[in-house]
């Protein structure tokens, strides 16, 4: 059996890890290599880097942390934040990203996914959906979750799959930062429209929230967290022994 992915996920403005609330009141955590290199030792599967103002700011990821970053780090490692083109897929490479996150560049290009998976493979390009509720119905949001683009979020998750993402993080603003519980209901829609890896993100708050995820919805690969591994709230270590006693799979 495939085991479940832990996965924590640095937000990084201006240089530093922040956190906020359904994506805004953003406090300073940490230095993103500091951060990167505690996770990488203490038992994470993955690691995930977010230069979340590159696309407001219109200007391209910072490139030097991200490379002090990926040296420090010895898991897997996918990096977003200003994937614009193709040209940027390999810049993120070059810099040590395992794979490449794009969410408000595929909204303005959509041939992106398709001609950065041609190039580097499925298995390279990440999907990132900024989704939230807008009078009931699932919406894709860019620029870190500002802008409503107005576009119906499982049909474009799917259309982006169909053109090539091998995978999907779905980032609910409704719930982020919240530490209420993940969005079961948005990711199960998600789920069952596509056939590639979907993590979840945003809403947990403790161990059972974890728990609580991967028996309500197995097709789920992964739970993404922030501010609980930030400060201590769940050890990463503590998770995973919690998933065993549980019967479900993890890297221990």
């Amino acid at each position: 059996m495939i085991t479940k992915r832990i996965i924590p996920c640095l937000d990084v403005r201006d240089g530093r890890v922040v956190k906020g609330i359904n994506f805004e009141g953003l406090k300073d955590v940490s230095s993103p290599v500091e951060l990167a290199k505690f996770y990488s030792d203490c038992g994470a599967d993955e690691l995930v880097f977010y230069d979340i103002t590159a696309s407001s700011d219109g200007r391209k990821l910072f490139t030097d942390i991200l490379c002090e970053t990926a040296k420090s780090v010895f898991i897997p490692l996918t990096v977003g934040g200003g994937i614009n083109t193709v040209a940027d897929f390999d810049r993120v490479l070059k810099c040590g990203a395992d794979k490449v996150s794009v969410n408000s560049g595929a909204i303005r290009n959509p041939n992106l996914i398709y001609d950065a998976a041609k190039l580097y493979g499925d298995q390279c390009v990440v999907l990132s959906v900024d989704v939230k509720r807008v009078d009931g119905k699932f919406c894709v949001f860019a620029k870190g979750g500002r802008e409503n683009t107005g576009m119906e979020a499982i049909g474009w998750i799917k259309r982006c799959v169909d053109s090539g993402a091998g995978e999907i993080v779905v980032n609910s603003i409704d719930t982020d930062g919240v530490k209420g519980g993940f969005d079961l209901e948005m990711l199960e829609a998600v789920c069952n429209v596509v056939n590639v890896p979907v993590i979840a993100s945003g809403g947990a708050g403790n161990i059972d929230h974890f728990i609580q995820l991967f028996k309500a919805l197995p097709k789920v690969d992964a739970g993404l967290a922030a501010s609980i591994f930030h400060f201590g709230e769940v050890k990463i270590s503590n998770l995973k022994q919690e998933m065993k006693k549980q019967g479900i799979p993890a890297r221990v």
